[in-house]
C-alpha cells in the first residue's frame, strides 16, 4: 500500500522531468510553422486589397505579389452577403460556391481571396511522410467595408447546405498502389484528410488551405549527424530521467518506512512509561486460575438504611 502512493507521487515528477524535453522540439516546429503560414496569409491579403482600384461587385482581380514570393497566385473578389447566400458563385477559379454560404459575424459585404501557392507549398504546410499532387490553394473571407486595410481578422465562412467543391486544374499522376486523398488546413494549425469526391475534386464546408497528397511510398533517407545526435540526446534524458525517478522512489520508501519504524519505537516507549507508572495489583488463587486482587477495600460499605430494630 504503501508503495502505491509512492508511485502515485512519483509518475507526475518523472513526467515533469522528461515530457517537456520530449515535446519541446516537435511543440515548436509547429507552432512556427503556423505561425509562418498566418503571417503568409496576412501578407496576401495586403498585396490581394490592391489589386482594388476601382473595384466592381462580382469582378476577380489578380494581385501582385513581392517577388521574393515569385510562384504564388493570388485573387480578390468582392460580393454582397445576400447575394452570396442566395445565388453563390458558379466558379472562382477552381472554387464552385453553392448558395447558403453564409459568413460571420455578418457584414455587408465580404472580400474572398484566392490563394495559390504553387512552389510555396511545401515550405508553408509540410506534411511529413505526404506528397503533394497538386499545389496548396486558399480560399479566406475579409471584411470589404474598407479595401485599404491591413492585418485583417479572416470571417467564419461556411456552407449550410451543399458543399463548396474544388476542381483542380492541375494534379500529378497519382504513383502506383497509393490512394491520393483531399487535405485541409484549418486556420489553427487543424489537419483533416478525406477522399476524393470524384477525379480531382475535393470538398468543404468551411474556409482554410486545400491539396492533394498521397502516402510516401520512397525508402527513407538514414538520418543525419544532427539527426543522430537529437537522438542521442532524447535517450540520455530519458535514461537520466529513468534513473532519477528510481533513486527518488528508493529514498521515499526509506524515509516512509524509517518514519513507520519511529512511530512505532515512540508507541512502545509510551506504553512502557504507562506501565511503570500503574499500581501493581498482588495475585491470588481461585481455584486453579490466578487472578489480580486488591489489598485494601478503598471504600467502605455503607447501608442504605441505618435503622437497627
Amino acid at each position: 500500500m504503501v508503495l502505491l502512493e509512492i508511485l502515485a507521487m512519483l509518475v507526475p515528477l518523472m513526467f515533469l522531468f522528461y515530457l517537456p524535453a520530449l515535446m519541446a522540439q516537435s511543440t515548436d516546429t509547429n507552432a512556427s510553422s503556423i505561425s509562418a503560414a498566418r503571417a503568409l496569409d496576412a501578407l496576401l491579403q495586403d498585396y490581394a486589397y490592391r489589386a482594388f482600384v476601382h473595384p466592381m461587385t462580382g469582378v476577380p482581380y489578380d494581385g501582385v505579389v513581392p517577388s521574393n514570393l515569385s510562384g504564388i497566385n493570388i485573387t480578390v473578389m468582392r460580393l454582397r452577403s445576400g447575394s452570396l447566400r442566395g445565388k453563390g458563385v458558379k466558379m472562382y477559379k477552381e472554387f464552385e460556391i453553392p448558395i447558403e454560404v453564409i459568413v460571420h459575424p455578418y457584414v455587408e459585404r465580404l472580400v474572398l481571396v484566392y490563394q495559390n501557392l504553387g512552389n510555396w507549398s511545401v515550405p508553408y504546410y509540410s506534411l511529413p511522410n505526404y506528397t503533394y499532387l497538386a499545389p496548396v490553394l486558399g480560399l479566406l473571407a475579409y471584411n470589404a467595408s474598407n479595401l485599404s486595410a491591413t492585418n485583417l481578422p479572416e470571417l467564419d465562412f461556411r456552407a449550410l447546405g451543399d458543399p463548396i467543391k474544388i476542381k483542380f486544374s492541375y494534379v500529378q499522376s497519382v504513383p502506383d498502389g497509393s490512394v491520393p486523398k483531399c487535405v485541409w488546413f484549418d486556420l489553427h494549425g487543424l489537419v483533416k484528410f478525406s477522399y476524393l469526391t470524384s477525379g480531382n475534386e475535393c470538398s468543404t464546408t468551411q474556409q482554410g488551405h486545400f491539396s492533394i497528397v498521397t502516402e510516401s511510398i520512397s525508402p527513407s533517407s538514414p538520418p543525419s549527424r544532427g539527426e543522430e545526435k537529437m537522438t542521442d540526446r532524447k535517450v540520455w534524458i530519458i535514461v537520466a530521467s529513468v534513473l532519477g525517478g528510481l533513486a527518488l522512489l528508493a529514498l521515499l520508501t526509506f524515509l516512509v518506512l524509517w518514519a513507520r519504524k519511529c512511530k512505532q519505537r515512540n508507541k512502545m516507549q509510551e506504553m512502557e512509561k504507562a506501565t511503570e507508572l500503574g499500581e501493581a495489583l498482588h495475585m491470588t488463587s481461585v481455584g486453579d486460575t490466578k487472578a489480580p486482587s486488591a489489598t485494601v477495600t478503598r471504600t467502605q460499605p455503607t447501608l442504605e438504611n441505618e435503622y437497627v430494630p
